[in-house]
């Protein structure tokens, strides 16, 4: 398995945040076993958002084998984010 993981940087109080939701649910299901999801709260782990250099919200970041392979700003549609989860898996 290769080491691919999805990070969401959100906030409860975000609306975009809260319409990206339902997009990673579905990546989760159709990629489970081969790619790690984590949601980031940026209130509650500023340390980490800060080392990711994560000005808004929601960002997502795509990481293969420790290094940033993707990152998206914004409310990322499902086909954007599938196309490029296939690629880090290859």
């Amino acid at each position: 398995m290769s080491n691919v993981i999805l990070m969401d940087f959100y906030a409860d109080w975000c609306g975009p945040c809260k319409m990206q939701d339902p997009i990673l649910e579905e990546m989760e299901k159709k990629f489970e076993g081969k790619v790690e999801f984590k949601k980031i709260d940026v209130d509650a782990n500023q340390e980490l958002a800060i080392k990711y250099t994560v000005h808004a919200i929601p960002t997502l970041i795509l990481e293969k084998d420790g290094k940033v392979f993707k990152r998206y700003t914004g409310v990322t549609r499902a086909s954007v984010l599938e196309q490029d989860i296939n690629a880090a898996l290859e």
